[in-house]
């Protein structure tokens, strides 16, 4: 759940009820209603359809454009959540992450991450302490004795049959010597394995569609907002015609993330569970920083305590992140000192490389969903999960769950541990399991050079090989379903952009639940990540998912409009406007 980005309902147009809305109003009822359809809402709701529980899923923006679409775009075992004492979390999320790797290889993959290190024992005193009491002790940069003693641990945890190799160390020489660009004042490296997660809102689309796959018992909409709680069940308003409804359930879970107590209140209950802490990212086209990292994470912990990464993605370099308060009464931005903040940092790893704000391409700015935490340090807020339970007294016999905390790496095992709860309730058992279960596009993704060759040889016949390629990258074995729809013809490209086709941009428009402009541009894609919007192929893109969704010619208008704000309000890429689209 994210707040809402000015997307409203058109004036001069009679608007569209769509058919996954109709069919809830229909049959307005369900053993669980979810709100939020973040990764953790979703991976509820996948994991509940697969029960079989007749479950409804609503969210009041786009599917994964809050929180979980902020992330770092890391799976990683938490290996600075050692020093917490969070041992029980560190071996869930490492598992999880070695499990990821293995049924999500389509979007999660061996992330190789350095360590630049500028001395021996720094931190060896404060730690401690601040393992004892998470609240006191200036922050300090870890030393090379402190880093050493923690991979040598999360090597431990992470051991499962080699799914990433173990750590190493290696001395200023050689770091420089694979590194070069790095700051020469260094005296070690440590280099260990997570993992990445190249499309966060792609994975969290494929778990949704699995849900919806299991069959008419799980229903789900996007930009349909719960708005109150009464004796008819969770009242919700449609977002595009306004319309409002209730939906009866046996159990309502509350999966809106760092929006949580807003989302309580809301349904008439006052919570203060949540203190979620913002966290900012800048996207760099920047070729030279991008050669100097090597193709690996540069990740460590400044010396006011954030954790800093430098990150090669999709040819661009992501840079991040802070750990600042928040009040989720505003939307989350990233500023301009944040900015300035990264610069720091890219100066203080890589000295010899120089960054301004002529090479920022994409911003983009959200709130962890952690516990209220009073006096604790931001980052030694636990970044475990925990489940609040209510009776609802509005309607007899129904209880409410609100999900407080969770994080992408851990959100299968979540999902379960939350869903057993709500099994539970609903006086149901578990028939299936979703550990080692494949998602979505990595069902039977080819993960050998030699499986993957067959795979491209017996999709190429059609679209040729190389966009074979190309989609079995962006969509995994999703991309059989494109491919069965384009071959035998030849693909329309757009005049601005060759990444994506006109037939790809209709089918992703037809087939994934796009409302607006902004669900395309933003969660459909990486057009904007990347930096390859321009005011003309907006136009176009407009263009092509009206043709799908039926929009006017004033309709694309006003979504090439509303776009064009939210991309320059919320992520500082600022288009002109083109030729109006026809």
């Amino acid at each position: 759940m994210s707040p809402t980005t000015s997307m409203t309902t058109r004036p001069n147009h009679a608007p569209r009820t769509r058919p996954e809305v109709s069919a809830l109003r229909a049959r307005p009822t369900a053993e669980v209603v979810i709100i939020g359809g973040g990764i953790n809402g979703i991976a509820t709701f996948r994991d509940l359809a697969l029960q079989g529980v007749d479950v409804v899923l609503v969210e009041r923006d786009d599917f994964v454009s809050g929180a979980s679409s902020a992330s770092s775009h890391m799976i990683h075992g938490g290996i600075r959540y050692l020093e917490n004492g969070e041992f029980r979390l560190v071996q869930e999320s490492v598992q999880e992450r070695n499990g990821l790797l293995r049924i999500a290889p389509h979007y999660v993959k061996p992330l190789r991450t350095t360590v630049p290190i500028f001395s021996t024992f720094s931190g060896i005193l404060s730690a401690p302490l601040r393992f004892l009491t998470h609240k006191q002790g200036a922050p300090t940069e870890r030393g090379a004795a402190l880093i050493k003693a923690g991979l040598t641990m999360y090597d431990a945890f992470s051991r499962d049959g080699g799914s990433v190799p173990r750590h190493r160390f290696l001395g200023a020489k050689k770091s420089l010597a694979e590194l070069p660009a790095l700051n020469p004042g260094l005296k070690y490296t440590a280099t260990y394995y997570d993992a990445s997660m190249h499309d966060p809102e792609r994975l969290a689309l494929d778990v949704l569609f699995d849900g919806l796959a299991a069959g008419p018992h799980a229903r789900a909409a996007n930009h349909l907002e719960a708005v109150g709680f009464g004796a008819n069940g969770v009242r919700v308003r449609d977002a595009v015609t306004g319309d409002e409804f209730d939906l009866a359930a046996d159990v309502v879970v509350n999966t809106s993330g760092p929006w949580t107590d807003l989302t309580n209140a809301q349904l008439g209950r006052e919570t203060r569970f949540m203190g979620g802490t913002k966290g900012s990212h800048i996207v760099l086209d920047h070729p030279e920083l991008l050669e100097a990292t090597g193709g690996r994470e540069i990740f460590f912990e400044h010396e006011d305590g954030r954790i800093v990464l430098i990150y090669p993605l999709k040819g661009r370099v992501m840079v991040g992140t802070t750990d600042l308060e928040h009040d989720m009464r505003e939307p989350a931005v990233c500023t301009e000192a944040e900015v300035d903040y990264f610069f720091d940092l890219v100066a203080h790893v890589f000295p010899g490389i120089r960054v301004d704000r002529s090479q920022i391409v994409y911003r983009f700015s959200g709130v962890r969903p952690l516990p209220r935490h009073d006096d604790t340090q931001p980052g030694f807020v636990s970044r475990d999960y925990r489940i609040e339970r209510a009776d609802v007294a509005e309607r007899p016999g129904t209880t409410m769950l609100s999900l407080v905390g969770g994080k992408w790496t851990t959100f299968r095992a979540l999902a379960e541990h939350l869903a057993d709860e709500v099994l539970e309730l609903v006086g149901r058992s578990r028939v299936r399991s979703t550990k080692g279960l494949p998602i979505g596009g990595g069902a039977g993704y080819p993960t050998t050079d030699d499986a993957r060759l067959v795979w491209i040889a017996g999709h190429g016949d059609g679209v040729g090989r190389a966009r074979a390629e190309a989609l079995l990258e962006r969509y995994g074995t999703r991309s059989e379903a494109l491919i069965r729809e384009v071959e035998g013809g030849p693909e329309t490209p757009f005049a601005v952009h060759e990444g994506y086709s006109r037939e790809e941009v209709a089918w992703l428009a037809r087939n994934e639940r796009v409302v607006h402009l902004a669900d395309l541009v933003l969660r459909r894609t990486s057009l904007a990540f990347t930096g390859a919007l321009t005011p003309l192929l907006l136009d176009e893109l407009a263009e092509v998912v009206g043709d799908e969704l039926g929009w006017d010619a004033a309709e694309r208008r006003a979504e090439v409009e509303a776009t064009r704000r939210l991309l320059a309000d919320r992520h500082g890429v600022v288009l002109e406007a083109a030729s109006p689209v026809e």
